[in-house]
């Protein structure tokens, strides 16, 4: 991993649901040279609506809601040094990748990588035959080297704000 500090995955444990909004958050909103970010492709309206600094109540509700998702899919979390770094959920019911998100510092690494062909994996076990996922303009050429392909691109609406993101699905 050119001299980048050693990462591991491991499951999701309640306690991390708040780190896991900050990841969140920071991999919106920041970005690292060389690599893509968000703020590439969205205006900073609709990066606010993706992933809004909430407080009170609000914060309360989203990370409730949070914790309730990430417990009922299977969660995986990038480790580094005792640093939750990145993480990605999976709905295996349906086989829908729900989130993948990845701190901008440790991008380039392969964690992305590596959550998305464990969840992959994970799918495949539960006996999906095909993977779905939202992707964001910026996210879309990583899924496409992965084999996933463009169903249609399509137009959300998060606290106001339209953006557009991409339904893609693969065959496992």
């Amino acid at each position: 991993m050119n001299g980048s500090p050693a990462f591991a995955l491991r499951p999701y444990r309640p306690a991390d649901c708040p780190v896991l909004l900050r990841v969140f958050y920071r991999a919106v909103h920041e970005a690292q040279p060389g690599h893509a970010a968000c703020r590439d492709a969205y205006a900073p309206e609709q990066l606010d609506a993706w992933a809004p600094r909430l407080a009170g109540e609000e914060a309360a509700a989203r990370e409730a809601g949070w914790a309730v998702s990430l417990a009922a899919h299977r969660t995986l979390v990038a480790d580094c040094a005792g640093e939750a770094v990145g993480f990605a959920d999976l709905d295996e019911a349906v086989g829908y990748l729900d989130r993948l998100y990845v701190l901008p510092a440790f991008r380039g690494q392969g964690i992305a990588s590596a959550l998305t062909g464990a969840l992959e994996a994970q799918a495949r076990s539960a006996g999906r035959t095909r993977i779905l996922t939202h992707a964001s303009l910026t996210a879309r050429p990583f899924f496409e080297r992965r084999g996933y392909r463009a169903v249609r691109r399509q137009t959300v609406e998060r606290y106001g704000v339209t953006m557009d993101n991409f339904l893609m699905d693969k065959a496992l």
